[in-house]
Parts: C-alpha cells; structure tokens; sequence
C-alpha cells in the first residue's frame, strides 16, 4: 500500500510541478503528517524531492527528474483501455486521437502485455445509449467538445419551452446520462452562489458560435461534484407534493423502477413497521398527483394509493375499469365475437 502511494507521489509531482504538503494530503487521502513522512522515505530513496519555502512553495522534483517507475501490470494495463470509451468519443469527433493514443500505449507496453487491449475488450462494452433512443449523437456536440477542450466561450442558441434563447457561456464540461448528452457552462457575470454554473441538454443546443475569447478555468472547479449537485437540486426542485401510500413487499422492492431513485429512498426511509402481511404505510415524494398516477400503475395490485383523496378516487376508477375488461361477461363476449 505505502509503495503504491510513494508511486503516486512522485507521478502527482511529475505532473503538476509543485503541490503542497495540503493538496498531496487531499489527491492521496492521508494526512500531511504521512506526506512529511512519505517525501523523508523518497529522499532517502534517492529521488530528488525539494521544499520551497514562501506563499507560492511546495515540493517539487528537481528540474529535468523523470521518474522510471511506469511499469504496468497486467490488471493495471488491461484497466487502462476500459476507460477509452469507443462511442462517447467518436459522438465527441474523438475517435481518431483515442484509436492513436491507444496505438501509442500498446506498442510502448512490455509483449507479455500487449494483448490487454485485445482482453479488455473481448471482456467487457459500455453501451451508454438507453433503450429505444435514437442512436445519432446531437449536432452540437462536436462543436461543444472542441470548445471544452480549448476553454473558448461560446454563444449558445438554445431552445426551452417553445422559444430560443441565446446565452454567452463557458464550457466547463461534458456529461454523458444515461444516452443524452448535458454541457456544464458557467455563465459569465451572474452573481450566484454557485458561480452561475448550469446544465443545458446538447441537444437542444440549435446552434454553438465561438466568440474568440477563450476563459481562465477556475482550478477549483470538479465537474463531478457539480454535476452530482446540480442533479441533485434538479430532483428536490421537482419532487414538490407528497402522496400516501400502502405498499405490499413486492411493491416497496419494485418501488425503485416506477418512481425517481430519491423518491424511492424517502419512501423506504419514511416506511413504518410491516402489518400481519407485510404490507407498510409511507409517505412518497411526487412531482405531483398527477404524475404519481401514472408512476403508481406500474406497481398494479402491490400498491393502494391512501391519500390524497382526489388521486386515491382516480386509481379506485382505474381499477374498475381495468376489472371490467377482464371480468366473465367480457370474456363470453371475446369468445363470441371469435366464434362469429
């Protein structure tokens, strides 16, 4: 464990000149007072680490050092091509430098490794797109990759609720959910708590025009942190009303496919204690009543809808009619119209 940390430390510093004894601590998940003794252990090593005093010090290598210890295992080579992924690249117009880079890897690793590529993926295939979507990746997408990777602000036009809208926005980041393709763009001079970051769907986006001016990246931005935020905030700002439930054991496992996974927590969480047949009563946080009513039909019989009385009285009606199609006069009536 200590050996694979030294590694990191020396490749971390390799790669980003001077780190503090703080950030090293943060980007290997000990303590500084691990990191004073790790730079001890790699300078009685013999690898050059130095200390620069002052406001802007750290360690750092000393000039021209390049460390040689880049050997790979098998598990660690074979893990490498699984994070090149074929269709989200090519969707991005970086099919290509991802078919090079590979090449470069392979050719540069020992013989005895390099069927990894080859292992990998005989093993293993990310098909990101869900079910039933159209496969074409949006048109804006390239556009909006090139602007990513060369910190150019771009003009967006944008379509939301039957109009086009047109903001100048930086282009933090892409993401790929579940098949559909979200920018994550900081909109310049927006005083927000949150830095005016936000999510736009690409393919929404009918035009990207770049402005010429290119942005100075905020170093403190972690596209994953706010992303998970901003979904997050998403999901709360949408689950507005509540619903009463009684949900039999089937019906709280299968709770998770019908509704939002927050929702399918809150539920579970609020859930009280089983009844003689397992059945419990909870509290389920909806978009609305409306929505729950088509949520709540795919748990059909695992799920009786207690309040409020408007959507309990709908799904009552639901039912009924449903039993009218399936009780015995319907049924003579199907086997007389068959027998004509």
């Amino acid at each position: 464990m200590r050996v694979a940390r030294l590694i990191s430390l020396v490749l971390l510093l390799q790669s980003r000149e001077t780190m503090t004894a703080a950030e090293l601590a943060r980007e290997l998940e000990v303590s500084e007072r691990t990191i004073y003794r790790d730079v001890l252990a790699l300078s009685a090593a013999g690898v050059p680490v130095y200390a620069d005093q002052g406001r802007a010090g750290g360690y750092r290598l000393l000039d021209g050092y390049r460390t040689r210890l880049t050997g790979l295992s098998r598990a660690e080579a074979e893990t490498l091509f699984l994070s090149g992924l074929p269709g989200p690249a090519d969707e991005m117009g970086l099919a290509d430098v991802l078919g090079v880079a590979q090449l470069k890897v392979t050719a540069a690793l020992p013989v005895g490794l390099r069927d990894a590529a080859g292992r990998a993926r005989q093993r293993f295939h990310l098909d990101a797109p869900g079910w039933f979507r159209q496969a074409d990746p949006p048109p804006a997408l390239a556009d909006l990759a090139r602007a990513t990777w060369q910190d150019q602000v771009v003009r967006l036009s944008y379509r939301r609720s039957g109009s086009e809208v047109v903001r100048t926005v930086q282009p933090y980041g892409l993401v790929l959910k579940n098949g559909t393709w979200y920018l994550v763009g900081r909109v310049p001079d927006v005083d927000r708590v949150d830095d005016g970051h936000r999510i736009y769907r690409v393919d929404r986006v009918a035009a990207v025009d770049p402005t010429g001016d290119v942005f100075d990246r905020d170093h403190r931005f972690d596209l994953a942190d706010v992303w998970a935020a901003g979904t997050a905030d998403f999901v709360r700002s949408v689950l507005v009303d509540e619903v009463t439930v009684r949900l039999s054991p089937a019906g709280l496992r299968a709770l998770r496919w019908a509704v939002e996974a927050p929702a399918a927590q809150a539920a579970r969480e609020a859930a009280g204690p089983p009844d003689g047949q397992g059945w419990v009563h909870t509290r389920l946080p909806v978009e609305s009543p409306h929505v729950a009513y088509s949520q709540l039909h795919a748990l059909g019989p695992e799920v009786e809808v207690l309040a409020p009385p408007a959507l309990r009285d709908r799904m009552r009606d639901a039912a009924r009619r449903l039993a009218a199609l399936y009780d015995d006069a319907a049924g003579q009536r199907c086997d007389a119209d068959g027998q004509r």
